[in-house]
């Protein structure tokens, strides 16, 4: 079984229906998702639209500033974390919260700047690096951590058949 899965997106329609396909599936099984890409590759923008996908009604933006942005009003509980600006000491912290956030089927919690974990992160999780391929395009490449993330994979690429 292959734990990986590239995904050429053409436009922010293919975004939002990539975006929606996750969405059906772990609105049922919550769980964490790391998001990987430069400045500008469009994770905040998967992000805001996973979240209306997952039926939340607040406005989602970027947690640059906030470390974390947290959404209740949806199918399931969103934990929005942004790694860019911490330090250590508050990066450890972050680290310790994300096991109680994704042990239950009710949370999604997505890591935006997962590279700068310094590689600590839960053992279970679905990383997805965005390249930027042009003003339109991207490229997702996602790899899955874990049986149940296999699981999810499976079901994203069913998708794609």
């Amino acid at each position: 079984m292959n734990n990986t899965f590239n995904l050429h997106i053409k436009n922010i329609d293919d975004t939002d229906k990539f975006a929606q396909n996750i969405a059906q599936i772990v609105s049922k099984t919550g769980g964490l998702i790391c998001l990987y890409g430069d400045i500008g590759a469009g994770k905040t923008t998967f992000v805001k639209h996973l979240a209306k996908y997952l039926e939340i009604k607040e406005k989602v933006t970027s947690p640059s500033f906030v470390i974390l942005n947290e959404y209740h009003s949806g199918k399931i509980s969103l934990y929005h974390f942004d790694l860019y600006r911490l330090e250590r000491e508050g990066l450890e912290s972050i680290l310790d919260e994300l096991h109680e956030y994704t042990e239950n089927d009710k949370a999604l919690a997505i890591i935006e700047w997962a590279e700068f974990s310094s590689g600590d992160l839960p053992e279970n999780r679905l990383e997805i690096e965005i390249k930027y391929v042009d003003e339109n395009q991207r490229r997702f490449f996602i790899k899955a951590f874990g049986d149940k993330n296999i699981k999810i994979l499976e079901l994203i690429k069913e998708f794609y058949k």
